[in-house]
């Protein structure tokens, strides 16, 4: 599976953006695909989660109620659609997927196959 991230760019604080992440060469139907990301001088932190088969989604409580993740079967496209953005949203954006179970979706070393970064700047 490769992904392609797409969607950064710079925004106001409470303003919105979507970001994209496509899957190619490969079957992502048993996978989950997941959106981490990574301040400077921090961790990289998981974000949110969908499970490709059902489109059940987990979230992180810093982005509950803010961000919606989606999938698009027929583009084989994950979205996160991060609305009421604050400036501490402002990281790299990473896609990832693999194969894992709910219990372990929300951790980094469940996914091994990794988009390129997308830069998310929110100016306050």
């Amino acid at each position: 599976v490769q992904l392609q991230a797409s969607g950064g760019g710079l925004v106001q604080s409470g303003g919105s953006l979507r970001l994209s992440c496509t899957a190619s060469q490969g079957s992502a139907s048993s996978y989950f695909v997941a959106w981490f990301r990574q301040a400077p001088g921090k961790e990289r932190e998981f974000v949110a989660t969908i499970r490709w088969m059902n489109g059940a989604t987990y979230y992180a409580d810093s982005v509950k109620g803010r961000f919606t993740i989606s999938r698009d079967r027929a583009k084989s496209t994950v979205y996160l659609q991060m609305d009421s953005l604050k400036s501490e949203d402002t990281a790299v954006y990473y896609c990832a997927a693999g194969l894992t179970i709910v219990s372990a979706a929300r951790e980094e070393r469940s996914y091994y196959y990794w988009g390129q970064g997308t830069q998310v700047t929110v100016s306050s």
